[in-house]
């Protein structure tokens, strides 16, 4: 729900108040705003969240903040331009989308995530797999990626229609009660002792908003098992359960 806020000089401002509702229940600020601000880049939408000018029941918030039913979150006026609209989807694009799609039920979708495209827009990307499917069809326009997987990755991605859906199967995620499996052909032959990686890793957030991962000695314990499948001249196929 809009409300515009009637008190003070921030109305002349056409500041915005929204009250959240159950369908956005749970899910993330920054996701929240990229939803309603848009055409907004993501780095302008970060930078608004960090300066403060977004405020979740009044209070300065993180971009990670889960947000609850009933909560008000204070937009602040922010230009729009159609040169930052988002990019329509092209046939081309829908018919590999549409191909792509492994299963779907009233509640989720399962898509074979090609490799190269981007789950969602950002920095450099006005168009990923996210946006694209909210405007194929009328019925996927408030679809929400329960997941993340990188730009290179292929493999299933899970995308949930309701926010019912998408809270419990993030919390599977969350509570690690998904199992992963990834199959990668390496360049060259892969040790056969070599079953076990344990690197620490830490989360780092670049200032275009953009999450990446490094390792680290101060970052959280991160273990990945080996399996060759099988050897090539050159390279390895190999399985990983992290």
């Amino acid at each position: 729900m809009l409300i515009p806020k009637k008190s003070g000089t921030e109305s002349k401002r056409q500041v915005h108040i929204v009250r959240i509702s159950e369908r956005h229940d749970g899910q993330r600020l920054d996701n929240f705003l990229i939803r309603e601000l848009k055409g907004v880049p993501r780095t302008r939408v970060y930078r608004l969240i960090r300066r403060g000018e977004v405020r979740v029941n009044k209070k300065r918030c993180k971009p990670d903040l889960k947000l609850s039913y009933g909560d008000e979150v204070r937009i602040p006026p922010v230009r729009t331009g159609k040169k930052s609209q988002t990019e329509k989807v092209s046939p081309g694009l829908t018919q590999l989308l549409r191909s792509s799609v492994l299963l779907e039920t009233d509640l989720l979708l399962v898509l074979n995530k090609p490799a190269g495209m981007p789950v969602h827009g950002g920095t450099g990307v006005r168009l990923g797999i996210i946006e694209a499917l909210r405007q194929m069809q009328e019925d996927w326009r408030n679809l929400e990626l329960v997941h993340r997987l990188d730009r290179d990755t292929s493999g299933c991605l899970l995308i949930a229609k309701k926010t019912n859906v998408l809270k419990v199967l993030q919390k599977e995620f969350k509570e690690k009660r998904v199992d992963k499996t990834y199959h990668a052909l390496v360049h060259g032959q892969w040790p056969a002792d070599l079953k076990r990686i344990d690197i620490p890793l830490r989360k780092n957030k670049l200032s275009s908003g953009e999450r990446i991962v490094q390792a680290n000695k101060d970052g959280k314990s991160a273990t990945t098992g080996f399996k060759v499948l099988e050897n090539y001249c050159d390279s390895s196929l190999v399985e990983a359960r992290p």
